[in-house]
């Protein structure tokens, strides 16, 4: 069985920016993990992002219906948006809710953050509840094409069990919600 990695001893080497875009940018780290075993490792460095669980009442969720290229196609998710620079995670919340969803909320509730691909990524992602929602003017971006639909939050989690929802952050978001709201089940 091998020792865990003492991570005091892991040092960049080498920083190469290799892309940056709108929203990320890829660096190629030469890291050193034990002062001599090196490898070269790509990683996307992205500012962080939210999830909003908007709710109409406590038994319905608004969910959108978006195309997203990079899959080919619609899927189901929740609002969520990328961090502008210095925005905090809250404040990011409430802009992409209103603007993707035509609501507003002034009732927030934080269900933690998740990594969604450490294996190549820095990416945190923010999710948040939003409650007591009232009527906003919706402002989507030039790429966001997507619907909005209330459901049963039932259906939603039987949209995730039959595939129908398959987006990481909905379904996490999701299900931390429905896991808050059950009680505990003592094992």
């Amino acid at each position: 069985m091998t020792q865990p990695l003492d991570t005091s001893r892991v040092s960049v080497r080498k920083r190469r920016l290799r892309y940056t875009g709108r929203t990320f940018s890829l660096v190629t780290e030469t890291v050193s993990f034990d002062g001599s075993a090196t490898a070269d490792l790509d990683i996307i460095r992205h500012p962080g992002a939210v999830v909003t669980v908007p709710m109409i009442d406590n038994r319905s969720v608004l969910l959108i219906k978006q195309y997203r290229h990079a899959v080919g196609g619609l899927i189901w998710e929740l609002p969520a948006g990328t961090l502008e620079a210095g925005e905090a995670p809250l404040a990011a919340a409430r802009r992409e809710l209103i603007e993707e969803t035509g609501y507003a909320s002034d009732q927030w509730e934080s269900l933690g953050a998740l990594t969604p691909v450490p294996g190549y990524s820095d990416e945190q992602q923010h999710l948040f509840v939003a409650r007591a929602l009232t009527p906003a003017v919706q402002n989507l971006d030039p790429d966001e094409h997507l619907t909005v639909h209330i459901m049963e939050l039932s259906a939603a989690l039987a949209m995730i069990d039959d595939g129908r929802i398959h987006d990481g952050k909905t379904v996490a978001a999701l299900l931390r919600l429905d896991r808050r709201r059950r009680p505990a089940i003592e094992t």
